[in-house]
């Protein structure tokens, strides 16, 4: 277990961050200060201990909960934490760093830009929790989750491999449904049970379990 008294967190770190790292490089006329860096390659020696590329992605891992307890979970596989924010990013470099914990890493970067970086059919699982709902119509385009991020995820994943979702947001769950039917090439299963949802609870599901906020998963199957 991790003493996260040695890792205190920053009192400046906010869950939202400005709303041009939510848009593709390519849609806007001038990248930002701070944008997320474009990543095409990565030499994965940086990032795991047996130098090999990782089995399982999560997309928007925030302050790392699910992602380090997966780690410990999965100990021969490499779990890789994507983030948009830096100062998450930051604080789980560092506890990853303090703990010397060999097959996870965190990475600062925007899918919506794709994930260039990841082979084809090479990952087990890919984990999208909880993400941020950008709720009004108006802001629907800043949702990374659309088909091109489908098409991306279908195609870095293995036969068999699966697209995990989940949200506390029903019209964002809708959303996914009609994505992922217009996409039409994963088996969809929603998940009304937790026996068919074997995985570690994240920092915003605890939160919905103990305030009595519904919230909605789905498995996609490739």
């Amino acid at each position: 277990m991790i003493d996260f008294s040695k890792y205190p967190l920053p009192n400046r770190m906010r869950h939202h961050t400005s709303p041009n790292f939510y848009l593709p490089a390519s849609e806007l006329q001038i990248i930002p200060k701070g944008y997320p860096p474009l990543i095409d390659k990565i030499d994965w020696s940086n990032h795991f201990a047996n130098s090999q590329p990782p089995d399982l992605l999560d997309i928007g891992c925030g302050r790392g909960k699910f992602l380090l307890d997966m780690s410990f979970r999965l100990p021969q596989k490499n779990i890789l934490g994507i983030e948009v924010r830096p100062l998450p990013v930051e604080w789980l470099q560092n506890v990853i760093k303090g703990e010397n914990l060999p097959n996870v890493s965190v990475l600062r970067y925007s899918v919506v830009n794709g994930l260039p970086f990841i082979e084809d059919n090479s990952i087990e699982e890919v984990f999208y929790l909880f993400p941020d709902p950008w709720p009004k119509k108006k802001h629907i385009k800043r949702r990374a989750f659309n088909l091109d991020f489908v098409r991306e995820v279908h195609r870095i994943l293995k036969k068999q491999g699966k697209l995990l979702l989940a949200t506390d947001v029903p019209e964002v769950h809708a959303y996914h449904l009609e994505i992922l039917n217009e996409f039409k090439l994963f088996e969809i299963q929603i998940i009304e049970n937790d026996a068919d949802w074997d995985y570690p609870v994240t920092n915003k599901e605890d939160f919905c379990r103990r305030v009595g906020i519904p919230f909605y998963r789905i498995i996609c199957v490739k």
